[in-house]
């Protein structure tokens, strides 16, 4: 387990949760075994393909509505039944879904939101693992401060490192992984949810 990195808004982050070489074999094994989908997402009234490649997983009864669209999970993989079970531990909660995204190179991006959706609760525990390239995250505050400024944390996510979003983090503040010029590999996320049945 590495460093245990903690901010007042709801969020921690540990980098090098998982050892290297065991965050490198869960990759490997998902990269193969997850049946990766472009979803179409409804933004501002329109249709528009996700600039990534996704699949939501999880108990038979954990559906998800996401922008207009609501997802049936695919089954747990073997290989993510023990890493579900460790993110679950480690966060307090029993996770009994997962939103598995695959970025492929830094063109692949998730825009401004916030993981609202009345399926998870009013103060959702997110917890997100990061596998595959480093890439960037930013959270944004919803409420400008006393001098009208946007509170912003921007956090890079190395291969192996456990975020975790609890609390008010949903509704004080949207989240983003922005796209980047720069060279980077492949990067697959795993954001766990509890889903509300």
């Amino acid at each position: 387990m590495g460093p245990d990195l903690r901010d007042t808004t709801g969020w921690t982050l540990q980098a090098g949760w998982l050892p290297e070489a065991h965050a490198t074999a869960v990759l490997e094994a998902l990269s193969a075994d997850i049946p990766w989908t472009r979803h179409r997402l409804r933004i501002f009234g329109r249709e528009i393909d996700a600039p990534r490649l996704s699949c939501w997983i999880g108990d038979p009864e954990a559906m998800y509505r996401y922008s207009g669209t609501r997802f049936e999970p695919e089954p747990w993989p073997a290989a993510l039944v023990p890493v579900r079970d460790a993110v679950s531990e480690a966060a307090g909660v029993g996770f009994n879904s997962v939103l598995a995204n695959l970025y492929r190179d830094g063109q692949d991006a998730m825009g401004w939101h916030s993981d609202d959706e009345r399926e998870l609760g009013p103060e959702p525990v997110i917890a997100s693992l990061s596998l595959g390239a480093t890439r960037r995250f930013v959270l944004k505050a919803r409420v400008a401060d006393a001098d009208g400024q946007f509170a912003r944390h921007v956090l890079e996510l190395p291969h192996g490192s456990l975020l975790v979003m609890r609390g008010d983090a949903q509704t004080r503040y949207r989240h983003a992984l922005p796209r980047t010029a720069r060279p980077v590999g492949p990067r697959v996320n795993l954001t766990f949810r509890r889903i509300l049945t």
